[in-house]
């Protein structure tokens, strides 16, 4: 196993400088955030570009992989988290458009996996998402074949406002649409695994793994703690809003001892990735630092 972070909070900071950071302290790995090169508004923990997917050469490529491999970062992914099934046409055709250009991308850097969401229109019920999955990611699919490049969905409903209430926007958070997904596209589709949206769905974290372990590519490490006056007060039928408290590693209320053993016994040995989403170490570069220090701390002793 191998400890990084997600580079998404850090979006006025340049790749280099992120590595340079994290290597000094200990991290080993980095999943780098290749939204579009865009202004304007973007959705939060979202818009972080730390590399132009849709401008990168093959030569450039090699060049950025080289570059980490020298400062002794390894790329566990290329990270790109839109909503695919969006229920704007154009929309969808944009994210998945720049999917495939991050796809590409890592093809170029000899980076094997890419992961995502499966995405979900928050209006229309599972099987009528389902049936927009079928006809959105074969295509996207055949790309990252074609490619040589590993996809990897990650198991985040997507419903923190009321805008992705009630249904969320991505689909592939529970265990039946998991083996839905893993059925029809085993070998083509595997999971990013983050143990926190199991908490407020009252899904068995020990189980899941026990389940899914064999088709876990990559794992995010985030914790989430629930507001028990937020629960009591909005009840479950709100689906987390109100209640669902991203936290840093060990602020929270997931076992990090169980769940390293857990992994470890189906055999996971890739690489953990911190995502910073806690709002108690936002708001200065040294506070989200401070953050993911305080993670290391917590998970880096189960890292070997």
């Amino acid at each position: 196993m191998k400890l990084g972070i997600l580079t998404a909070p850090f979006a006025d900071t340049s790749l280099d400088a992120v590595a340079d950071w994290s290597r000094s302290v200990g991290f080993e790995a980095l999943e780098i955030a290749c939204w579009p090169r865009s202004s304007g508004p973007t959705r939060r923990y979202a818009g972080t570009s730390h590399i132009d997917v849709a401008n990168l050469s093959a030569a450039e490529g090699k060049d950025i992989t080289a570059g980490l491999t020298a400062k002794g970062i390894g790329i566990s992914a290329l990270g790109y988290y839109p909503n695919p099934l969006h229920p704007d046409a154009s929309h969808r055709t944009a994210v998945a458009d720049h999917l495939k250009l991050v796809i590409s991308a890592a093809a170029k850097m000899g980076v094997g996996l890419v992961n995502t969401f499966c995405g979900g229109d928050a209006k229309k019920t599972l099987d009528e998402n389902w049936a927009d999955a079928e006809k959105v990611w074969p295509a996207i699919i055949a790309h990252a074949k074609a490619e040589g490049v590993q996809l990897a969905f990650e198991n985040c409903p997507m419903i923190f406002s009321h805008d992705e209430w009630p249904g969320g926007h991505n689909i592939a958070y529970s265990p039946k649409i998991w083996r839905r997904i893993l059925d029809t596209w085993d070998g083509a589709i595997g999971m990013n695994f983050d143990p926190s949206h199991l908490v407020w769905q009252m899904i068995d974290q020990g189980r899941f793994i026990r389940e899914f372990g064999a088709h876990m590519r990559h794992v995010h490490a985030k914790d989430l703690m629930i507001d028990r006056d937020g629960l009591y007060e909005n009840g479950i039928m709100s689906a987390g809003m109100g209640w669902q408290v991203p936290r840093m590693p060990g602020l929270g209320e997931v076992n990090w001892g169980e769940f390293f053993s857990a992994l470890y016994r189906v055999g996971y040995d890739g690489p953990v990735i911190i995502e910073h989403e806690d709002r108690r170490f936002e708001g200065t570069d040294g506070k989200v630092k401070r953050g993911f220090l305080l993670a290391r701390d917590i998970l880096q002793p189960y890292v070997k």
